[in-house]
């Protein structure tokens, strides 16, 4: 049995526990089955969990053994329900999802610290899908390690927040394998739970949205509202009303309308390409953010607002700020917090694991069964220089996903403007890394392919593609053969 003796300086919060808030809990253990039987675990009264962190809607707690000591979970009407079904059996039985790799509890029991803030999404025996964000810490006996405390909050049914059927992220949907991306990861978590003004800046594609995003749900505002606006999509004239809102007959066809720090009031709101704004309106959106409250357009008083003002920008805010299209003192004001993103060519260790992130993701969209991509493929996407970042690499992935046979997208199945690269690449001997070169014959196999598969892509029959290359039809059949090209399917129809 486990049996709480001693809670020292829980936080109090409604959201993900933050570093500086990790608890030390205190247990005395019991081995004895009879006695684990006869009182299953007491934490004494579960309110005082509640009344420390603000809300928990589910505690687990296992032992060094991985067997489940204790579960309970919030019902609707906040009253706690222990879970006595699966008390006395093994974690991984219980939740297949989990494994020794990604269990916090397994995390927290290797390394004795606290493992905080992790998205989960398991299967409870009922059958119900969970998600939600888990905070998992030791439990000690005179200071042996000897079970972990697991407090987790719900996320909605969809997993995350939504806007419409968008789907909001958490930290742990950030993939990277980058030093200074983890260190983004970590600065995230630790700042999420202030209010501060955070502004991301970084090139178009590399995921400045997906860090906001995250900002959002490991805050404390994470069950209020997301609202999120590109300024640069919406003409400046209409700006300033969709986000402070009109009063009726303030002009012509008016009506009285929330602007966008209404809507999001008690929440945060994310305003994108704020460089995009007229120097009139980034005057009084410092104003707005300065003072917590604003006018609408035609109105006499004040709306006062509870918001947590989050921005981006995809170009350099000096170089903004000389040539007239930032405010010095709107940025100095919006930046109190800033991430710098840098963009994909500068962390290519990140290219593997973004391309078997997006196979995942497109096999369960497209319904296919891709595994990898092949090395002459992979060193073309590792080489190039992704000005269009992660979206770019994204878009590449689903458009090979189009064209591949079978389980692995060879280069054929690139976009042609990668295809064209390579190729110039290889014969113009501009490849940094020589240690990359396979044997000739596999190479030219592979080059022969994407020539035939072009030529087939761009004919009604094979007649007609052995014209085109200029050989017999018997040799282009046994090229096709020997290369596995499924022609019927390049033909055009």
């Amino acid at each position: 049995m486990i049996r709480a003796t001693t809670l020292r300086s829980l936080p109090v919060s409604e959201s993900p526990i933050s570093v500086e808030q990790t608890p030390r809990i205190l247990i005395l253990a019991g081995t004895n089955e009879p006695e684990r039987s006869k009182n299953q675990m007491k934490i004494g009264n579960l309110d005082q969990f509640t009344n420390l962190y603000g809300r928990i809607d589910a505690i687990l707690i296992v032992n060094k053994d991985n067997v489940i000591e204790y579960s309970a979970m919030v019902t609707e009407d906040r009253e706690y329900l222990r879970t006595d079904d699966i008390l006395g059996k093994k974690l991984f039985e219980v939740y297949p999802e989990l494994n020794e790799e990604n269990s916090t509890h397994a995390k927290v029991m290797s390394t004795g610290r606290p493992v905080l803030n992790q998205k989960q999404t398991l299967t409870e025996p009922s059958g119900r899908c969970r998600t939600s964000i888990t905070s998992t810490f030791p439990i000690e006996n005179n200071g042996e390690l000897i079970g972990s405390i697991d407090l987790s909050i719900d996320l909605p049914q969809q997993g995350i927040r939504t806007i419409g059927s968008q789907k909001l992220f958490c930290a742990d949907d950030i993939i990277t394998g980058c030093d200074s991306m983890e260190k983004i990861k970590e600065k995230l978590q630790k700042i999420a739970q202030n209010d501060s003004p955070v502004m991301v800046i970084g090139e178009s594609g590399v995921g400045k949205e997906l860090i906001i995003e995250a900002l959002h749900t490991h805050s404390r505002r994470c069950q209020r509202p997301f609202i999120s606006l590109n300024c640069a999509a919406v003409p400046d004239a209409l700006i300033e009303s969709t986000l402070f809102g009109t009063v009726k007959g303030s002009f012509t066809g008016s009506e009285n309308k929330k602007g966008l720090f209404e809507l999001a009031n008690k929440g945060t709101l994310f305003l994108d390409e704020i460089n995009s704004m007229s120097m009139e309106l980034q005057a009084k959106l410092l104003k707005a953010v300065e003072e917590q409250q604003y006018m609408k357009v035609g109105g006499e008083e004040y709306v006062t607002v509870d918001v947590r003002l989050v921005s981006a920008m995809n170009i350099d805010p000096q170089k903004a700020i000389d040539s007239g299209k930032l405010r010095s003192d709107l940025f100095y004001r919006l930046s109190v917090v800033q991430f710098n993103v840098p963009p994909l060519r500068k962390r290519k260790e990140d290219i593997p694991l973004l391309i078997c992130h997006f196979i995942k993701m497109y096999n369960e969209k497209m319904n296919k069964h891709v595994t990898h991509v092949n090395d002459f493929a992979m060193k073309t996407l590792q080489d190039h220089s992704w000005p269009g970042n992660v979206r770019e690499l994204r878009n590449v992935i689903e458009s090979a996903f189009n064209l591949v046979d079978g389980t692995v997208i060879r280069m054929t199945d690139l976009p042609d403007y990668l295809i064209s690269k390579s190729y110039s690449n290889y014969l113009m001997g501009t490849n940094e890394d020589q240690e990359t070169f396979r044997p000739l014959s596999e190479m030219m196999d592979e080059y022969e392919r994407t020539i035939l598969i072009r030529a087939l892509k761009a004919s009604t029959s094979l007649n007609n593609t052995a014209a085109k290359l200029q050989i017999t039809r018997q040799a282009l059949k046994y090229k096709i053969e020997k290369l596995q090209i499924d022609y019927q399917s390049l033909l055009v129809k």
